[in-house]
């Protein structure tokens, strides 16, 4: 029987005849011709064919909020969309930027990613307005741009192997200094010290980068912003992208990474809260939050802060312990402190690294510590010990207007790039300075 609608017969692949040489050559030069003009528009170097550079389009990321994770590219990126996140990506491109943000794009965050730019003409990121978190950039011309109006924040990232200094956007305005404060002023006009040949106590004895924030290894799973109201809740291993507010007792926070764009807190305490534990944490502010945490009743442990305003607000019952606090993010008229407390009762401060100093910028800030009693009756009980603390207009100061008591500074170092000293008002009711252990960094000799 014939089948009617049945084709004519196929041959196997194997039994096809093979194109004349001559025609193959000229079909395959013109699938390469064409396509080279298709994407030569896109102005992104992936390829070389006869010697030639061939382009390709790059990688837009256009949805809001998304993340890049775990991947490697071999062409460039596009942000084209607010609080993108790329994380633990190999990036291998030439052209003129291996990663582009879109003007108008806020929020980009850069973690734990890899640059290798494979044209010597070839910038890392570009043009400003993203923060980079462990950031390695190879074989570029420029690692990281960024202008004064569209400034971004580096921190723990590297350039062909050694550390990048460009760090958080210096002032995009003038601060006004603060009024000489004549407990203070000789040691302002104190010749600079030569530092001995050893310190007295190494850097390393202080939190850093290493020993502070998320353990490495741990998996870190994705979340939005939380609000926390059991009591006794723990919350471990998150990624936070988004803030958290806590209003119950015994909450914890461990384990976990929050990126928070709020021009308030990235921690808000919240009436009802009592005895919450923020541990082994990691914070970045996005060069917006006006304080990190904010304000009563919680313990901060081995925590990792950065690319805030102002750090952690210490009002009653706060304990900072075991953290590395740093890389403040300048704005126009801002007065950054590391810490700051205007009011309160039982404030602990013991063994942190808190440095207000930009070292590329040379922007002191305001101070590691700034202390009065404008939000609250009187500042009492505050204990502020065996820190390391760098920079500042004062890297210590005490409010002319403080109704305090019980307040210590014993055994704590100091750097020498502040603007006008280590101290105003060492010596105010309420405060005692031990004077024997607050000493300099580089020789152990005291401050006052």
């Amino acid at each position: 029987m014939t089948d009617t609608n049945a084709g004519p017969p196929i041959e196997p692949a194997k039994l096809l005849r093979p194109a004349p040489p001559a025609r193959r050559r000229a079909v395959l030069v013109g699938v390469f011709g064409v396509t080279a003009v298709l994407l030569a528009a896109s102005g992104y170097l992936v390829l070389t064919v006869a010697g030639q550079p061939v382009r390709a389009e790059p990688m837009v990321l256009d949805q809001p909020a998304s993340v890049l994770w775990g991947q490697t590219v071999h062409r460039p990126i596009e942000v084209a969309a607010d609080n993108v996140t790329i994380r633990r990506v190999k990036v291998r491109t030439g052209g003129a930027a291996a990663i582009v943000i879109r003007p108008g794009v806020q929020g980009t965050l850069i973690e734990d990613t890899e640059i290798r730019c494979t044209s010597a003409g070839t910038d890392g990121v570009v043009p400003g307005g993203y923060s980079a978190l462990r950031v390695r950039v190879d074989g570029c011309r420029q690692a990281f741009r960024q202008t004064d109006d569209n400034p971004a924040t580096i921190v723990e990232s590297a350039q062909d192997g050694k550390p990048y200094r460009g760090g958080v956007p210096g002032s995009t305005g003038s601060v006004p200094p603060p009024a000489p404060d004549p407990d203070s002023r000789a040691m302002a006009e104190r010749p600079p010290y030569a530092p001995a040949a050893a310190p007295p106590t190494p850097i390393t004895y202080w939190p850093g980068p290493t020993n502070t924030g998320v353990p490495a290894g741990t998996a870190l799973r994705n979340s939005g912003s939380l609000s926390l109201r059991t009591a006794g809740q723990v919350v471990s291993g998150l990624n936070i992208v988004g803030c958290v507010t806590v209003a119950a007792a015994n909450v914890q926070i461990l384990r976990s990474r929050i990126t928070c764009s709020s021009t308030t807190y990235s921690i808000r305490t919240l009436p009802g809260t009592s005895n919450l534990l923020i541990q082994d944490v990691e914070i970045n502010g996005m060069a917006k939050n006006s304080a990190s945490i904010c304000c009563n009743d919680y313990t901060l442990r081995r925590a990792n802060i950065y690319n805030m305003i102002d750090g952690p607000r210490l009002a009653s019952n706060t304990r900072v312990f075991d953290s590395y606090i740093h890389s403040l993010a300048r704005v126009a008229g801002s007065h950054n402190d590391v810490l700051q407390s205007t009011g309160g009762n039982s404030v602990v401060v013991r063994h942190n690294t808190l440095l207000s100093y930009n070292p590329v910028t040379r922007d002191p800030f305001n101070s590691c510590l700034t202390i009065g009693s404008e939000t609250a009756p009187s500042l009492t009980n505050l204990t502020f010990e065996d820190n390391y603390c760098n920079g500042g207009n004062y890297s210590i100061g005490i409010s002319p207007r403080l109704v305090g008591s019980n307040i210590l500074f014993r055994n704590n170092k100091y750097g020498r790039d502040y603007r006008y000293g280590v101290v105003s008002g060492w010596n105010r009711a309420g405060v005692t300075w031990d004077r024997p252990t607050n000493v300099y960094f580089d020789n152990g000799q005291p401050v006052i």
